[in-house]
């Protein structure tokens, strides 16, 4: 199984991004497209990232009533997108629902995944907030193991629960993992973080790390960095 770094390209116009992007003359990192972008320019910055060579997740966290979701996924379907995701908490009957939408006539599809708990979420929040009182490990393997029965190809998860992800649902099954910080680095409002170095060693399959790259003095060398600690390039 491919690991990779994804880069979240967290900007708020197409020109932030692809100043950013120009900067990169040599790999194309695989980038992450989220709804800051994506409602500021629409579908047309994903063409035009695809043209430039990218692999894209694409970031918008669906979540509604299933007919609703299976509609959006299909057209999402026609973006050349490689990753897109929904939350697990809208039940499986909507993640088979999105799975549905998202699969072409011709049977290809992008992979699909699933958020289980953000990784801007701790125990406190989520029993005050949201009356979930399981431990927080067992509330995202639950979730994982919807997303698994629904079909999808994995989940988003903190790097401290990957392994689990794993070990719970196969090693096939993905997992796709924000909150990645360098150990010199500011956490920032991730409240369940790790390095690179530590996503590899707990089973992470795809790093997502924004501002450490991005509001970087150099994002060249920063992505450099990730690449080298995560996988050992």
């Amino acid at each position: 199984m491919a690991k990779d770094v994804i880069i979240a390209c967290d900007f708020s116009s197409a020109e932030a991004t692809y100043a950013f992007l120009d900067q990169f003359t040599g790999r194309k990192p695989f980038v992450k497209i989220g709804m800051e972008l994506f409602y500021a320019e629409g579908p047309e910055i994903v063409r035009q990232i695809k043209a430039r060579g990218h692999q894209i997740f694409l970031d918008l966290k669906l979540h509604d009533i299933p007919n609703t979701v299976k509609k959006a996924m299909a057209v999402l379907s026609r973006l050349d997108v490689d990753i897109c995701n929904l939350h697990a908490a809208g039940t499986i009957p909507m993640m088979e629902a999105a799975l549905e939408g998202l699969t072409r006539s011709d049977g290809t599809r992008p992979l699909l995944i699933a958020v289980t708990q953000l990784t801007s979420t701790d125990q406190q929040h989520m029993e005050s907030d949201l009356l979930i009182r399981e431990p927080m490990d067992q509330v995202v393997l639950h979730y994982a193991r919807n997303a698994r029965a629904a079909g999808l190809d994995g989940v988003v998860c903190s790097p401290l629960e990957a392994g689990k992800v794993h070990d719970s649902c196969g090693q096939a099954f993905l997992a796709v993992t924000p909150g990645v910080r360098f150990a010199d680095g500011d956490a920032g409002d991730q409240k369940r973080v790790t390095t690179p170095a530590k996503a590899r060693e707990l089973g992470s399959d795809y790093i997502v790390v924004g501002r450490p790259i991005t509001a970087a003095a150099d994002p060249v060398a920063a992505y450099a960095r990730c690449l080298q600690e995560f996988l050992g390039e």
